[in-house]
């Protein structure tokens, strides 16, 4: 009998799929010493970017198939 993958929670989190497959996660360095960062850097920052294709493999993955359109 083949077990079920359970899904990471923490990744439900922290990453979204979008229709296309694409997987999508926030920037880090923005919580705190932000007083010398530039404020262009910080805008910069706070955009969602798109995950390295080899990650992003693997994060596809462990969703499954019924979590693949988050």
């Amino acid at each position: 009998m083949k077990t079920k993958m359970k899904t990471r929670k923490i990744l439900l989190k922290r990453l979204r799929i979008t229709k296309n497959g694409k997987v999508l996660r926030m920037q880090g360095f923005r919580r705190h010493l932000n007083a010398k960062k530039s404020s262009k850097r910080k805008r910069a920052l706070g955009r969602v970017v798109k995950l390295n294709e080899m990650t992003a493999k693997k994060v596809r993955k462990v969703f499954g198939t019924k979590n693949r359109n988050l």
